[in-house]
Formats: structure tokens, sequence, C-alpha cells
């Protein structure tokens, strides 16, 4: 039985990842603090137009917050296996949305020195908002370990039933996805790597991976093409093994 390939981030990964977490982290805090100011000295009649600039500017905070932590967690995910830890590191960019959001909202539709056009107007936005950053927020198909074993073992299956058996395949610094053919046209010109699947998915540093749709056409097509030549070099009435 062929041994099965574990995914671990490199240490230079799991760096990258720490850095754009404080940046993450960053934004939000700065969001959470605007939301604060917001609260305290913007939720009147007179200051309602900066009142929707500071929500905006808390939503773009929010927003860039949860794609850096995302961005981070593609390249050192978490583990399933501790269920608690896997959820908040996941949907953390979501939770920080509401924790931006939801106070502010909370606070403009009871402030007594709010009026209906200002909870109405700045009410709504607010609540568009928080709706956006939310979902922007939320991970619906969050990375994990066990997720990239499974596609490290599954990618290098089809590559090898794909490569006449062989583990091997190319990538570029940047590109997200992985070719069996190294002139293949959508890394013509370009810089490539060769090693086998486990070596590009630890090279890359990227997080996840593909194999490219044009090489998985050609290869298919070569093997189909080779398969009809030893049909046809076989007498008739004789075994093919």
């Amino acid at each position: 039985m062929e041994e099965q390939k574990q995914f671990t981030a490199t240490e230079e990964a799991k760096g990258k990842a720490k850095q754009l977490r404080l940046f993450a982290f960053l934004a939000w805090i700065v969001a959470i603090a605007g939301e604060i100011f917001a609260i305290l000295k913007l939720i009147h009649d007179d200051t309602m137009v900066w009142l929707i600039v500071a929500i905006v500017g808390i939503l773009i905070l929010a927003v860039l917050g949860s794609y850096l932590w995302k961005k981070a967690n593609r390249l050192d995910p978490a583990s399933e296996k501790d269920k608690v830890k896997f959820f908040i590191q996941s949907q953390l960019g979501a939770i920080m949305a509401v924790l931006a959001f939801l106070p502010l909202v909370i606070f403009i539709f009871t402030d007594k020195n709010a009026s209906g056009k200002t909870k109405g107007i700045a009410g709504a936005i607010a609540v568009v908002a928080l709706l956006v950053a939310g979902i922007s927020g939320a991970d619906f198909n969050p990375s994990s370990v066990e997720k990239y074993t499974e596609q490290i073992n599954a990618q290098t299956a089809e590559i090898k039933d794909l490569n006449n058996g062989i583990d091997s395949v190319y990538w570029t610094g940047k590109g997200e996805k992985l070719h069996i053919f190294s002139d293949c046209q959508h890394i013509k010109n370009k810089k490539i790597f060769e090693g086998t699947v486990q070596n590009a998915w630890d090279a890359r540093k990227i997080g996840g991976s593909e194999i490219c749709k044009t090489c998985i056409a050609r290869a298919e097509k070569a093997n189909s093409a080779d398969l009809e030549t030893v049909e046809e070099e076989v007498p008739e009435g004789a075994a093919v093994e």
C-alpha cells in the first residue's frame, strides 16, 4: 500500500501567515476603534454624514481584515480535529464583523438624541454594512490540514494516472495550478519548477492548488492515442497483457 502524504505548512508559510494575521488584527482594531468613536461622538442629527462616512470606513477595514485572515488560513490552516479552534480560526472574519458593527447598530436605534431620520438612514446603512462584512468575513469552504492532505493525495494519484505512473509536476512561483507538461501554454516563457505534487505544495507557499485542465486534456488525449497504437499493433485474436 502506497504511503499517504501529510500536509504540513512550511516555516516560511507559517511566517507569512503570521504577518498577514497581524495586519488583519490591526485592521480590525482600527475598525472597532472607529466604531467606538462613532458611538460616542457621531450618533447625532448634525453629524449624520460623518457617521455614514465612519460606517463605510469601518466596513472597508473589516472586509480588508477578513481578506487577509482568509489568505493566512490558506497558508497555515487549522486542523479539523480541534472543532472549537477550527471554527474560531476559520470564521473569525465573521465574528469580528459582528463586533465591529452590531454594537453600533444597537446604539444608533436606541440613542435618544438621534431623530427618526438619522436612525432610518444611518441605521439602515449600518445594518447593510453588518451583513456585507459578515458575509464577506465568513468562510464557506475553509481550508484545513485534513482537506489539504486529501487534496495532495488525490492529486498525486491523478498525476500518476495521467503521467504513466510518475509523480512529477511543474509550477510557477505565483501560479496556483500544477502542470503535467513543461511546455503548457499557460506557463510558456515563465520560470518554472519541477518536482512531486508534495514538493509543489511545499514550495509555492500559497495554499491550495488545482491541476491544469489544459494539461489534463492533453494527457488524456496522449494516453488514448497510445492505447489505440498498442491495440493496432496487437494481431487480431491475440491477448493484450
